[in-house]
């Protein structure tokens, strides 16, 4: 799996701005993606060091249209603390 499949964008919240000034960014990635594969792919795209990666399996909701009704797809998000040492990521840095 390549580092631009597992990583597959910024997700951009109130709640994951706030975290930006302390070295902490949110990204939607692969189901499939480890917290190891998170950590490489980050390291490797941006040019930062990973501390650490947490992940969260995102249910999707039940959506009701009328009488159908559907699912939106699962999605999972991996929260990434970078070091202290390590630079910023330059896209985030416009926003904080």
């Amino acid at each position: 799996m390549n580092n631009y499949d597992i990583i597959i964008k910024p997700i951009l919240s109130e709640k994951s701005y706030s975290g930006i000034d302390m070295k902490r960014y949110t990204f939607k990635v692969a189901l499939s993606a480890t917290k190891v594969d998170v950590k490489r792919a980050v390291e490797e795209i941006f040019g930062v060091e990973v501390a650490k990666v947490n992940t969260i399996t995102v249910k999707g909701k039940v959506k009701r249209r009328g009488a159908t009704s559907g699912k939106r797809p699962d999605y999972k998000k991996a929260i990434v603390q970078l070091t202290e040492r390590s630079k910023t990521i330059e896209f985030f840095d416009s926003l904080s």
